[in-house]
């Protein structure tokens, strides 16, 4: 009887925890997209940070330069996503003293891979697009929250992926249709970025406020913002 109580009282208190038990993770919205060009690529992020039903910001950045022409986009946890950056600015900045010069886009790739690999049994809650210029040409790269990843003509992540990736799907990668693919112009291409954001914004909560634009090539970063929703 005092074994099937003491028993009763456990299993009570475990169900008492995971009621009302801590997370270390927080889901704060957003979403993320990059295309590659023939010689550019462009990488985008809405600047909205929610968590639940409430705004924390409207202005907020999910971009991280690291290295001269290589942008990581990133949505998920934004303390997980702050600390991630960090570390990879901290790696960029040592490989850049101990070398010389600064990583390419495929190395910065690979770095990234390997630093949520080796927190695998604790992840960075945080889902990434990178985007740069390798040998010339537009580099886009795809990622898992444990650095599983592969070079892609796009990708996608965030809350708004499953309304931004059939659509991309459809416009550059062409599936299913018969007319001539779009001429892939940094013009064009902006325009698309916009198109999906604007129906990620009217279907998903997280999505919203502005957007910003990076179009990376050889020589430069530009950057523009365009204007979402706010509701």
């Amino acid at each position: 009887g005092d074994r099937q109580h003491r028993a009763a009282a456990k299993s009570e208190e475990t169900a008492t925890m995971s009621r009302g038990g801590f997370s270390p993770y927080d889901f704060n919205g957003g979403t993320v997209l990059a295309i590659a060009g023939p010689d550019f690529a462009v990488i985008a992020a809405d600047t909205r940070m929610s968590t639940g039903y409430s705004i924390l910001s409207r202005n907020m950045s999910k971009m991280n330069q690291i290295g001269p022409r290589t942008i990581m986009a990133s949505s998920g946890c934004q303390t997980d996503v702050v600390t991630l950056a960090s570390q990879l600015k901290i790696k960029h900045q040592m490989y850049q003293h101990r070398t010389g010069k600064p990583m390419s886009t495929p190395s910065v790739a690979q770095m990234l891979s390997t630093t949520l690999y080796y927190k695998r049994f604790f992840p960075y809650y945080a889902f990434n697009v990178l985007a740069g210029v390798a040998d010339g040409k537009g580099a886009v790269y795809s990622y898992d929250a444990i650095g599983s990843f592969e070079r892609v003509p796009f990708s996608a992540t965030g809350s708004g992926q499953s309304y931004v990736v059939p659509l991309l799907d459809n416009i550059l990668c062409h599936k299913n249709r018969q007319d001539a693919p779009p001429d892939l112009t940094v013009d064009n291409v902006v325009k698309i970025v916009k198109e999906a954001f604007v129906g990620a914004g009217e279907r998903d909560i997280y999505t919203g406020d502005k957007v910003e634009i990076l179009v990376i090539t050889d020589g430069a970063i530009d950057k523009q913002v365009f204007n979402l929703k706010k509701d």
